[in-house]
């Protein structure tokens, strides 16, 4: 089951059907990240949770529901290194000495992004995996306003499984699942099933598996999870703005009930008659 807890700053879902505004101010952090305003904007959502859980999933179908950008730090990253951008060269070096990318690094870029998106005009964003620490959960506070942010939850051994089926294509890149979950409810907890994820014919035959999807490595990244996570799940929690949502199976099953979660069950169907 899913808990909503109360969300600050209107009494209408999360910003939906209302705008929010601010007063103009500019602050600056971390080698000059400008604060994006919330003016004008109606979703600037966070999709929380351990690795294989689904973010990027549902944080792209409520994007394309609700017409936001849907961002990744990942993503931004990737692009940068991929352009001739200011950032692009010190990046390559971070990268190639395999260390991480500094919460400064990660923050501008995501900074610089909001903000060209702001100028264009968008009216907000869902970001996926970011914050992962309290102190990006802060840096991020000194960037922008965040108005809800979604726990997604699954139990360990359907992550494990998750990871341990995922595959991509090495000629389209995409990304499919292999695993067949099926879960058997004990001591109150839920069946949970979920269906594989199959490439269509012509991947078949070229799908690899991430090197460091193994089960020692896979079960460890959960454990970092889950201790990093914590205090950042009760920093948002005591400002009332943390929504835990215990999927429920696959897509088929979850879809549904989260949107009904972010009551926007009847949304859905609005915008599919509007088309």
């Amino acid at each position: 089951m899913a808990r909503v807890l109360r969300v600050a700053r209107s009494s209408s879902l999360f910003g939906l059907g209302s705008r929010f505004y601010s007063t103009p101010a500019e602050v600056s952090h971390g080698g000059g990240a400008s604060r994006v305003l919330a003016k004008d904007r109606n979703v600037q959502w966070v999709f929380l949770g351990c690795p294989g859980v689904g973010k990027g999933t549902y944080a792209s179908r409520l994007s394309t529901l609700l017409g936001v950008p849907h961002i990744a730090t990942g993503d931004l990253v990737r692009e940068e290194l991929a352009s001739s951008g200011p950032l692009s060269r010190q990046l390559s070096e971070i990268v190639n000495q395999g260390k991480l990318v500094s919460d400064e690094i990660i923050v501008n870029l995501l900074s610089e992004r909001l903000e060209a998106g702001e100028a264009k005009g968008e009216s907000g964003f869902i970001l996926d995996g970011f914050p992962r620490t309290m102190r990006q959960a802060e840096i991020l506070g000194d960037v922008t306003d965040i108005d809800l942010v979604v726990n997604l939850k699954l139990p360990e051994e359907v992550l494990v499984d998750k990871c341990l089926g995922r595959r991509t294509c090495n000629q389209c890149g995409k990304g499919f699942n292999v695993a067949h979950i099926n879960l058997k409810g004990e001591n109150g907890k839920p069946t949970i099933s979920m269906d594989p994820l199959l490439p269509p014919p012509r991947c078949m035959s070229k799908l690899i598996t991430r090197a460091d999807d193994t089960e020692e490595v896979v079960k460890a990244r959960l454990r970092i999870y889950n201790e990093t996570s914590q205090p950042l799940e009760e920093y948002y929690r005591s400002k009332g703005k943390l929504m835990e949502f215990d999927l429920p199976g696959g897509i088929p099953e979850s879809w549904p009930r989260l949107l009904e979660a972010l009551r926007l069950d009847d949304y859905e169907e609005k915008q599919s008659a509007a088309a």
